[in-house]
């Protein structure tokens, strides 16, 4: 039994042995793609969520307080400025309009009739038939009667703006956004809504954030921020269909501010909207398009990824040798932008990375 036992363990040890060498030698057989490394020049692109607005959104709010009358504008109608947009009852307002007229009228008559008084004691004075105090009260009461009439002018002044406040006109030329109230609603300057919302949109601001890290970036490169406003180039709008707005924009302003929860900066772009279709509170993505010259690409399948750093291989003397590289995605999804671990003439394992391990001699195809 003994004899027969060591027979076997020598049987299994050379099958092993032989298995491991065969296993050895296959892998190494296994030939691999690769890439020489070379310079290119490519176009970017770079998304950013964005939202919509109009250059001018109003909040029309009313200035008197009254029942409407009339609503003399629907829904997104277009209007120019001084368009009437609401009728606010003016039957209490002309009334006391003519009540205001009315008062200064009075009032004027007083200051004449003060006037008489006053002229006429000043020349008993000098004929010494009433006192210096019967002049100087004269002289008072023609005073108070101007103050009165000027009160009542003041009061005048104010029943006419109010009068022309049951008018509410449009501010700018625009848009109408949603009417909550209708004929009937009462409404008053402290209503929690406004009557409705006048979006000037011939030019529309479109708002979106960018990193600290990428703001220190420009100022690195173009310096103050005017000069990085001008060295910008145009940037496009990505509608919510996907399909891209057909004009550019401009960046018109960068926020000096960084938002310390989130550490993003927000930027505002104009773009032109003759034809109407961009409309305020609509969403959509900022495009960044930019050219880099003599760059290094690489697959994205190409690298592997240990605790969050990529990583890739180089053939070097017949070994693939893991190399940490500084990549930046595309917006393709497909390719990796090296911007450091790689050199122009090195190769590069590009398919079954997984597979090798580092400082393994390998083939290639």
């Amino acid at each position: 039994m003994k004899k027969l036992s060591l027979v076997a363990a020598m049987t299994i040890c050379c099958f092993l042995f032989f298995s491991c060498n065969k296993q050895s030698q296959t892998s190494q057989d296994v030939a691999y793609a690769s890439m020489t490394i070379g310079l290119t020049d490519v176009s970017l692109s770079e998304t950013y969520p964005a939202s919509v607005e109009g250059r001018q959104d109003i909040a029309i709010f009313p200035q008197v307080s009254g029942t409407i009358s009339k609503v003399c504008v629907t829904e997104g109608q277009r209007i120019r400025k001084g368009e009437s947009l609401f009728i606010i009852d003016q039957v209490p307002f002309k009334a006391a309009l003519q009540m205001a007229q009315a008062n200064v009228e009075a009032a004027q008559a007083g200051v004449a009739t003060a006037q008489l008084v006053y002229d006429s004691r000043v020349k008993l004075l000098e004929e010494k038939v009433i006192s210096e105090f019967d002049m100087l009260t004269s002289k008072n009461q023609l005073l108070t009667a101007k103050a009165g009439l000027a009160q009542a002018e003041a009061q005048l002044v104010n029943a006419k703006n109010n009068m022309t406040y049951t008018q509410v006109l449009s501010p700018v030329d625009g848009v109408v956004g949603t009417i909550p109230y209708r004929a009937g609603a009462l409404v008053s300057p402290a209503i929690p809504q406004p009557l409705t919302t006048v979006s000037d949109n011939k030019e529309m601001y479109v708002y979106y954030s960018i990193s600290e890290v990428q703001l220190i970036g420009l100022t690195a490169t173009h310096g103050n921020m005017n000069e990085v406003l001008n060295a910008l180039p145009p940037v496009k709008l990505e509608l919510a269909d996907g399909s891209i707005y057909p004009q550019e924009g401009r960046i018109e302003t960068i926020s000096g501010v960084i938002d310390p929860s989130t550490g993003s900066v927000s930027v505002r772009a104009v773009f032109p909207n003759e034809g109407g279709i961009l409309h305020s509170g609509a969403s959509g993505r900022i495009v960044l398009e930019r050219k880099e010259n003599g760059i290094i690409l690489i697959p994205c399948s190409a690298t592997f990824e240990l605790q969050d750093l990529i990583f890739a291989y180089k053939y070097v003397d017949g070994k693939a040798v893991s190399t940490r590289l500084n990549v930046e995605p595309t917006d393709d999804g497909k390719n990796y932008l090296v911007r450091d671990g790689l050199k122009a003439g090195d190769i590069i394992i590009t398919e079954g990375v997984g597979l090798i391990r580092d400082n393994q001699a390998i083939q290639l195809k």
